[in-house]
């Protein structure tokens, strides 16, 4: 990866983005596109909203497809790898790639008294089994020198009670980013993780209400709310090749959020 040109980093890498239709996924596919690499939209249930992301990238000369698979439902992977083996192999007459982003999750504000079951068992399904599955399948997959990047949240060090089975799940990611980072750093492939703080999304509830979004800001260095993009360059760093020594890392790009007590 690093003889790549500094104005197209990932040209001739292929990327696969989850939940790449919407917020911050849809920024690291734009932005990984932007940088030379042929990206792959993940979407749950709105291939549309995929495809208008396809739309944006092919319209700046970028190269990029949709796929489909229901993340919370079991055998979920294996369907989407399905797919993107066929949409590899018509392009690129190889079903090898680069770079995983492992990044659809699901947040819904429920309190730890009032979370259900099937609430847990969902949240679970998407934001960690699916994870778990579709890296274990890309691994089959994934070209030495490769590049892994899951996106957990800034919620792993400093929960929220409003979130409690959410930011539970997402420091699961964490400790299983630095387990596969000395499991897989023998064949060069680099595992981290980026951990998002109040970014303005529409599934963020911190960044629409005045109040919590007073909150957040309160205990942030950098007074703003977050944007997609500021996630996304990290992302790309970490897609690209002068981030070959950072492996097993957990990134969070929260503005300076929870630094002091």
């Amino acid at each position: 990866m690093s003889d790549q040109p500094t104005d197209q980093p990932l040209a001739g890498k292929v990327a696969l983005v989850t939940g790449g239709s919407r917020g911050i996924g849809r920024a690291i596919a734009e932005v990984l596109a932007a940088d030379g690499a042929t990206v792959a939209v993940h979407y749950g249930s709105n291939r549309e909203a995929a495809d208008e992301v396809v739309a944006i990238i092919t319209g700046k000369g970028g190269k990029a497809f949709a796929v489909g698979a229901d993340l919370s439902k079991k055998a979920a992977a294996q369907a989407l790898f399905a797919e993107l083996d066929q949409n590899l192999q018509s392009l690129t007459g190889s079903t090898k790639f680069d770079i995983l982003v492992n990044n659809a999750g699901i947040a819904p504000f429920v309190s730890f008294a009032d979370t259900t079951e099937d609430v847990l068992d969902q949240i679970y399904a998407v934001n960690f089994r699916s994870l778990y599955m579709v890296t274990q399948e890309a691994l089959k997959r994934l070209n030495d020198g490769g590049r892994i990047i899951s996106t957990s949240s800034i919620l792993a060090r400093i929960p929220v009670t409003a979130l409690p089975a959410y930011s539970a799940l997402k420091a699961s990611i964490d400790n299983l980013s630095k387990a596969l980072a000395v499991e897989l750093g023998p064949r060069g492939i680099t595992v981290n993780v980026v951990a998002p703080g109040n970014i303005d999304t529409d599934m963020n509830a911190f960044a629409a209400d005045p109040n919590t979004k007073a909150w957040a800001l309160s205990k942030q260095a950098l007074q703003r709310v977050g944007k997609a993009d500021d996630v996304a360059d990290v992302v790309a760093f970490l897609a690209g090749p002068r981030s070959r020594w950072v492996t097993g890392q957990v990134i969070e790009a929260g503005g300076g959020s929870g630094l002091t007590f």
